[in-house]
């Protein structure tokens, strides 16, 4: 295991990671968030996405071909197999087909190539439609909605990759009731490396540094920016959550006085949902404790401590992030707490949330000084903690670390991030990636 914490190490998968996670199928062997079932509803419904620093952009549309008369999803690559124009320009709506603007090939909803200019004339009628069709995704898969795609045939299936870490995290939003994808995506780039802004979602030690202007300002209160008790998950391929944790006897006070009728606190009535026995069955007895910032590895955010939100990481080269933000409401509620829900997410979190301006100076800023030539053999530091906790278990079989505020969800990872980069293929990965830790860490 390489020492991760030594900046030569770390330029030369940064390297690997510049001129081979790009350009080989690393970038596609993981499973990616395309889009939410409540995105692509009818039959004529597309979402557009991109991935990566090559932009491959795939889309997405409902198809009515299944022959059982449902709809199923359909994740296509988005380029023209003739000189590999972008078929789909746009980022959502309907249509019945994709045109080619360049030459004018057709595609239908599934990809197949329906109608080519010249057919007969200039192919001469020799032109086999049946293999020139848009590219699928190997694998597409949904868990409660939220919708994923490979390009690896050889990945595993969507929940083995998951495992009970990532659904955790997707449960913080899928649990806390009838939920809808509020329409917009919010987009914005950052001039950092992608690894800085996952990085910094594990990051309990910033906040009241960085963010104090969001308390001076009444966004925040000044003890949501407090160093708090930590409870971190570790899960394998790198899904990782970290942050706070709620303490058992207080969840068991909310749901009696819930049950009871009395009145509670805004944040204690946003935090029944946990305390149902649904909450608890999909999540586990440390998944409804669990408050801190999950990441599906290996750049899907799941931002769950205010407005439910996820923020996909893009990387855009080694210098440039995009980022895509997705707001999500209970369909239940009324219009005047969807308007405060939407208002408070976007002056947190996206182009114009005061938090993610203070992070995205600091992003940009860590990462131009990684490029100078001294402060490249600069080791950086990750000894947070390092050693001095134990990870803990139940009877559920979940383990967890509870704890000070810490870095061990970072170097989780980078230590992951490593084994994606050493690692050819699924195959390899399977068999050499990191144990989850189960003492010392």
């Amino acid at each position: 295991m390489q020492d991760l914490t030594n900046r030569d190490n770390l330029e030369s998968l940064v390297f690997m990671e510049n001129f081979g996670m790009y350009g080989n199928s690393h970038a596609s062997c993981c499973f990616q968030v395309g889009a939410t079932e409540d995105f692509v509803v009818r039959a004529t419904d597309w979402v557009d996405h991109k991935s990566g620093k090559v932009d491959r952009r795939i889309f997405q549309t409902r198809d009515l071909s299944s022959g059982t008369g449902a709809s199923i999803c359909q994740v296509l690559l988005n380029t023209c197999p003739h000189r590999g124009n972008t078929v789909c320009r746009a980022e959502l709506g309907q249509t019945k087909s994709f045109f080619c603007t360049y030459h004018g090939w057709n595609f239908d909803l599934d990809g197949k190539l329906i109608a080519v200019p010249g057919e007969e004339t200039y192919y001469r009628g020799k032109l086999d439609k049946s293999r020139l069709g848009l590219e699928p995704a190997a694998q597409v898969e949904s868990y409660k909605g939220f919708v994923f795609a490979t390009l690896d045939r050889d990945a595993p299936a969507l929940q083995d990759y998951l495992g009970w870490v990532g659904m955790v995290g997707l449960d913080l939003i899928a649990e806390r009731g009838d939920m809808e994808v509020i329409d917009g995506i919010q987009k914005n780039r950052v001039q950092c490396n992608w690894k800085l802004a996952v990085d910094n979602l594990f990051d309990w030690y910033h906040p009241k540094v960085s963010h104090g202007s969001a308390a001076r300002v009444g966004l925040l209160n000044e003890d949501e920016l407090r160093y708090m008790n930590q409870m971190v998950i570790l899960g394998e391929y790198g899904h990782a959550i970290s942050g706070a944790a709620f303490d058992e006897q207080k969840l068991a006070e909310i749901k009696d006085a819930a049950a009871e009728g009395r009145e509670l606190s805004g944040s204690d009535n946003a935090r029944v949902w946990r305390t149902t026995q649904d909450a608890l069955d999909a999540m586990g007895p440390v998944g409804v404790r669990c408050g801190g910032h999950p990441n599906i590895f290996p750049n899907l955010w799941v931002s769950a401590a205010g407005p439910p939100q996820l923020c996909l990481r893009i990387p855009r080269g080694p210098l440039a992030t995009e980022l895509w933000w997705f707001t999500f409401a209970d369909r239940n509620q009324s219009a005047e707490e969807r308007r405060a829900a939407v208002m408070i997410a976007s002056h947190i979190f996206g182009p114009s949330g005061l938090l993610e301006q203070d992070d995205g100076e600091n992003w940009s800023h860590s990462t131009r000084a990684s490029t100078g030539t001294v402060t490249r053999r600069r080791p950086v530091d990750f000894s947070m903690g390092m050693g001095l906790d134990r990870v803990l278990s139940n009877n559920s079989g979940q383990s967890y670390i509870e704890t000070v505020v810490n870095e061990h969800a970072q170097l989780w990872l980078y230590r992951s991030w490593n084994d994606w980069m050493s690692a050819a293929n699924w195959r390899e990965l399977i068999d050499n990636h990191s144990v989850v830790p189960t003492s010392t860490v």
